[in-house]
């Protein structure tokens, strides 16, 4: 039976590649010159540092600029609020790897609700779906693509 899996992952090595461009303009930008402001990426968490709450600001869009240029869904960022202190301001942003229990019911309930002759069960951090025909499921990705999500997804592991 056809099947497809409906998955939630960021490249990382992509990402490291954004966060290491994102540094490399933090050091060559006038506004920055001698500050410490920095990006710090470990595993799935940006820390952002810089002297001031305004920089942070900054340096977000800055983010989001180099990971759009690399393809990465700025949808997938889940942006903390900052901490500040007298001397620097930090910020944390987590990116989102895997589908959580709340969105791969959501996904699997509109699917339901759309009268698609596929079904979803979900497995982990996916969600499968498996169909009759492969235009059925054809249809049921194009319908995930126009539905709006928290989150953005990608479709693997598609069988025959």
């Amino acid at each position: 039976m056809p099947s497809f899996d409906v998955v939630s992952k960021v490249e990382s090595h992509e990402l490291s590649n954004a966060v290491d461009q994102a540094n490399r303009e933090v050091t060559t930008r006038f506004d920055f010159k001698g500050t410490d402001a920095k990006f710090e990426l470990k595993e799935n968490t940006i820390t952002l540092t810089a002297p001031s709450d305004f920089q942070l600001k900054q340096m977000i869009e800055m983010l989001q600029g180099k990971m759009v240029k690399r393809q990465i869904d700025i949808k997938s960022l889940d942006i903390k609020d900052p901490s500040t202190n007298l001397s620097e301001a930090k910020q944390e942003v987590h990116v989102k790897q895997g589908i959580d229990q709340g969105l791969a019911k959501k996904i699997t309930k509109a699917i339901k609700e759309s009268k698609l002759k596929v079904q979803a069960a979900i497995q982990g951090e996916q969600v499968r779906v498996t169909g009759k025909k492969r235009d059925d499921l054809q249809e049921a990705i194009a319908f995930l693509k126009d539905t709006s999500l928290d989150q953005p997804i990608q479709f693997d592991n598609f069988r025959d």
